[in-house]
């Protein structure tokens, strides 16, 4: 008896974790967000209290404005910290925290359009609520909940996820793709959000073109990263340019030119 009413139980919990992200692609998201956010802050206080926060000014002031002008189609109040790192990094954590790197600033060589595309993408994992879809597939797949559902439905997402583990396994055949999807996904996300806000999008794909150039010929291959190799992603951008474009003219018809750097 046992046996029949386990795996209804988990096709109903399985059911109610089901949702949709902001490009209407399917989730599971088993975490409560108010569990996600508050790891997001622990995170976030955690990395303040070792790493040490930026005093220039400039930097302080261009972050903010970036970070300000993107957030306000978003909503809810965004702490915005540049920190000392020579690495040309950024990110933003559940809790609507944002992290930028003094290494990042320098490689935008302070141009705001190129920051507000990295900002933007940062901000998209949030808002598409990659942490909590991260985490929860991890916990599906460790509890078996994948091979379950994939022989319910082995067409679905985690159905899939189910079946990767007959092949490749978790490192290769879960993780890191499911990783590049949500890097993708993020771009392009991150580009409407720059777009909304008045900065031009065609500034991304020059942001990544500098990244490729900084990164030398040093990325691994993309079948064994967690990121879209920069020819991928720039295509994907190109690609979804038009979109982003009417928006960027919308927002530009309606006033919004912002005055960061």
């Amino acid at each position: 008896m046992l046996k029949k009413i386990v795996p209804v139980l988990i096709s109903t919990f399985l059911l109610t974790a089901c949702a949709t992200s902001p490009t209407g692609r399917s989730q599971l998201l088993i975490m409560p967000d108010t569990q996600v956010d508050q790891m997001g802050l622990q995170s976030f206080q955690t990395l303040k209290s070792q790493k040490p926060i930026s005093q220039n000014p400039q930097y302080n002031q261009l972050a903010t404005c970036v970070a300000g002008a993107i957030t306000q189609s978003t909503g809810g109040n965004w702490e915005v910290v540049v920190f000392e790192d020579a690495s040309p990094n950024a990110f933003a954590l559940p809790g609507n925290k944002i992290g930028v790197y003094t290494g990042m600033i320098t490689l935008v060589g302070g141009n705001q359009e190129q920051l507000a595309a990295v900002v933007g993408h940062e901000i998209g994992h949030v808002l598409a609520k990659h942490s909590n879809e991260r985490a929860s597939q991890d916990m599906a797949v460790n509890q078996g909940l994948g091979m379950v559902q994939a022989i319910g439905n082995p067409q679905s997402t985690l159905g899939q996820t189910g079946m990767a583990l007959l092949g490749l396994g978790a490192e290769y055949g879960i993780l890191k793709p499911y990783s590049r999807e949500h890097e993708s996904e993020a771009d392009i996300i991150g580009m409407d959000l720059m777009a909304k806000a008045g900065f031009d999008p065609n500034q991304s794909i020059t942001l990544w073109q500098k990244m490729d150039q900084a990164m030398q010929g040093q990325q691994p291959i993309e079948f064994m990263s967690t990121h879209p190799s920069h020819s991928t992603r720039i295509q994907q951008l190109q690609q979804h340019l038009p979109q982003a474009m009417a928006l960027f003219q919308q927002a530009q018809a309606t006033g919004k030119q912002p005055r960061c750097q």
